[in-house]
């Protein structure tokens, strides 16, 4: 399943990026003499117009190859002989160039082309480098575009085809009692481990409900009755929707403090901690809750602790030493916590039906908070507030496609959508040979009136790929090394 997962992602991720360039090829004129999913040797295709569409031997990536797209430049980069001087301005064989001028026009085919010079080149009006920088900045970005838009559009399918995932329990956690204020103080007097029942005059059935039933709750008094033990508490709403959401947030539903993941190599795993326990007590403090594990974790960075875990019926104690991380808080302070690489199992998951304009709305909502948090991530990564670590290659990839795809297909498109807005941000970056460095080039060209020239471009995407290979490298290794459990 896991193999047959992460070519699915891939596949259909690279599909969508270079679909985006492609199209917009078409959009402004350009022609396209290859679309390509994969990358090295060609392993099937056929010929359409005069595209080649092709599967290639290397499920890594993939290329749209435009005629007249910094020819040069890519033949030294990827070592390519010069191109055949047997093919047409159209793409077919058997009209040499002449090297006194342009090709003359076929039999038949119509007026001699617009041919002009740039600078020791001869471009064809089909060609990339003839079009205006708009249009070519229009090509380059449609492949994140696209990739963008394909998250958008499966966020907000499964919110349409399933609904809202919300968790399928209403017993309560916990209460952040810090939360409340002296009005809705009462809630905190909800005895831990209770199932909520009913608010106001609400019946509810998963934490969903527990949540908008006191988000939309009318100002004033509110009844909330709860079961195991039996009894309600009396609370005073405020008028505030912010103040209403904030009452919401402080209830927290019953997670057990059973792992589902121990990242390898991670300080849980270096220790023993292995997926199926059930951690029962940290530092001789038994716990029932997943966050209480997490408060006892998070205050003991870089310190010593013993992790007492229930596995095959038998308590066996670990000694782990969290690594030290930077954190936010609520109200924005940094402060310096403890992880040690572990991840609980959710309560089982229901799906609520939402309406089609809501279904865009999450859909919106979802892709803006996602790219929110990789571009969080990708900042606190370079200004080492984050490990690089963290990075992982195709085999942390591969792992989460087949982890996503266990959980059923709402999780697995999720996954995708998730994936396909880490895939655009990365384009994006200002490294030559992506997405983002044939922009920065396209913004000289603006700015200055004229192209960067082909040896420079040469020149700097050398350096561009060479910081490519050494981003791979680092995640490739950074997956060994867990493997290895270092």
């Amino acid at each position: 399943m896991t193999i047959i997962a992460t070519l699915i992602v891939l596949g259909v991720l690279i599909f969508v990026h270079e679909l985006g360039h492609f199209l917009a090829a078409r959009s402004v004129g350009v022609r396209v003499e290859r679309f390509s999913i994969g990358l090295g040797p060609r392993v099937w295709g056929f010929q359409r117009g005069e595209t080649e569409y092709v599967l290639s031997a290397i499920p890594l990536g993939g290329y749209v190859k435009m005629g007249g797209m910094d020819d040069e430049v890519m033949e030294k980069i990827e070592g390519g002989a010069p191109a055949s001087t047997e093919e047409s301005a159209t793409g077919g064989e058997g009209a040499a160039d002449s090297p006194d001028g342009p090709p003359a026009p076929v039999d038949g085919a119509g007026p001699e082309p617009e041919w002009r010079d740039a600078g020791e080149r001869r471009l064809h009006p089909s060609d990339f480098d003839a079009k205006p920088v708009w249009a070519r900045a229009w090509v380059i970005s449609a492949g994140v575009l696209m990739n963008m838009l394909f998250a958008f559009l499966a966020y907000t399918a499964v919110a349409a085809g399933w609904g809202s995932a919300e968790a399928d329990t209403t017993r309560l956690g916990e209460v952040h009692a810090p939360a409340l204020t002296a009005e809705v103080s009462a809630l905190a007097e909800i005895p831990q481990g209770a199932t909520l029942t009913r608010i106001g005059d609400r019946d509810v059935q998963h934490w969903g409900e527990v949540t908008d039933a006191l988000r939309n709750a009318p100002e004033g008094p509110l009844t909330i009755s709860f079961v195991e033990p039996e009894g309600e508490v009396r609370v005073e709403m405020p008028a505030s929707a912010e103040e209403r959401s904030r009452v919401a947030g402080a209830l927290r539903y019953w997670t057990e403090p059973d792992l589902v993941f121990v990242e390898p190599g991670g300080p849980a795993y270096r220790a023993g901690l292995r997926s199926g326990d059930r951690i029962v007590a940290v530092d001789d403090q038994r716990v029932t809750l997943w966050s209480e594990v997490q408060t006892l974790i998070r205050e003991r960075p870089e310190t010593e602790t013993q992790v007492t875990v229930l596995r095959d019926g038998s308590e066996l104690t670990h000694t782990v030493v969290p690594n030290a991380v930077e954190a936010q808080t609520a109200d924005g302070e940094v402060q310096t916590i403890g992880q040690v690489g572990i991840q609980a199992a959710n309560p089982p998951i229901t799906y609520t039906p939402v309406a089609p304009l809501e279904a865009i709305k999450s859909g919106w909502d979802e892709t803006a908070f996602v790219t929110g948090f990789i571009l969080r991530f990708l900042g606190d990564l370079v200004t080492g507030q984050v490990s690089a670590r963290n990075l992982g290659s195709i085999v942390t990839i591969g792992e989460a496609s087949g982890q996503a795809a266990a959980q059923g297909l709402p999780v697995f498109l999720s996954f995708m959508a998730l994936f396909s807005i880490n895939l655009a941000i990365l384009n994006l970056l200002p490294i030559p040979i992506l997405d983002g460095g044939h922009l920065v080039f396209l913004g000289i060209e603006a700015v200055r009136g004229r192209p960067v020239s082909v040896e420079q471009r040469v020149r700097w995407s050398q350096v561009g790929f060479v910081i490519l290979l050494g981003i791979m490298a680092l995640a490739l290794g950074n997956d060994f090394l867990r493997l290895f459990g270092l």
